[in-house]
């Protein structure tokens, strides 16, 4: 039996123990290697070892304040390592960003700027076509000359998905993106994004404070708590998923226990360099 069938028994049968996903045998996108960042004296991330494959759907879910956003800002290249490393395809991250995107919970169109051209945003040469076909491939071919303030939310945040598609990234990061939709326009983006990402293969980190939505989409769900990884859990379901199967419901149940059983952090407070603070 695999140690990944014996992960899902454990928790099945109400075991209390962390789950702990089964380590890639093939080929490893990105290696954290005990990852720490602190802020003045917070240390928000507290030692993180993963390792994820290549074309793995990774969900990370936990209370606020508990170290998801700056995990994915470091991902990102926007925060820097206070001790640890991260390597993407064995080599240093830096040296690899061009070859990820991140896209956030507002979706930053400039609103002087058509759809085509904020889905084209900083390419140069011939672009035109590139975008027309990842507008297509977002359903938004036909508002390619609309204006941001003519969309809807969730229109908007299809431009933004091809304006990440555009660059053909091995690694998209996901902070929230579809935490300000309505519950319907939401459902449909989580279909589009998971075929998107059946079809291209790229990587994903997911961070979501939505547990439905971190089993619906994610081969694999990793619990923070306060800095440290509470839980990693293989998502041994068939694609596409019913959200509202019994082998679901027990997996965000199993998630959700072990959320609850962690007091939520006090918020960390980081200034920035413009005198600005806010919480993590």
């Amino acid at each position: 039996m695999s140690t990944s069938h014996r992960s899902t028994e454990r928790f099945a049968a109400g075991h209390s123990a962390a789950v702990q996903a089964p380590l890639p045998q093939g080929e490893s996108h990105l290696l954290l290697n005990n990852l720490r960042k602190h802020f003045g004296g917070q240390e928000v991330l507290k030692g993180i070892s993963l390792a994820i494959p290549a074309g793995q759907f990774v969900a990370i879910v936990g209370h606020s304040g508990c170290g998801k956003s700056t995990l994915l800002r470091l991902l990102a290249g926007l925060e820097h390592s206070s001790a640890g490393s991260v390597r993407a395809y064995g080599e240093p991250l830096a040296t690899q960003q061009q070859q990820s995107r991140l896209m956030f919970q507002d979706d930053r169109l400039l609103p002087w700027k058509t759809v085509l051209e904020n889905v084209g945003l900083g390419l140069q040469g011939d672009w035109q076509e590139q975008a027309r076909a990842v507008l297509t491939e977002v359903g938004l071919a036909h508002r390619a000359n609309a204006w941001p303030s003519q969309l809807s939310g969730g229109q908007r945040q299809r431009v933004a998905l091809a304006r990440a598609l555009i660059h053909r990234p091995r690694l998209l990061l996901l902070d929230e993106p579809l935490g300000a939709l309505d519950a319907l326009t939401r459902l449909d983006m989580q279909k589009l994004i998971e075929r998107l990402w059946l079809q291209h293969q790229f990587t994903v980190v997911l961070v979501t404070h939505d547990v439905a939505e971190a089993v619906q989409l994610a081969d694999r769900v990793i619990v923070l708590e306060q800095g440290r990884v509470g839980l990693d859990l293989p998502i041994l379901l068939g694609r596409p998923r019913e959200a509202s199967s019994t082998a679901a419901a027990t997996l965000e149940q199993r998630i959700l226990q072990q959320i609850l059983a962690q007091q939520a952090p006090e918020p960390v407070i980081r200034p920035s360099h413009s005198g600005v603070r806010w919480a993590l």
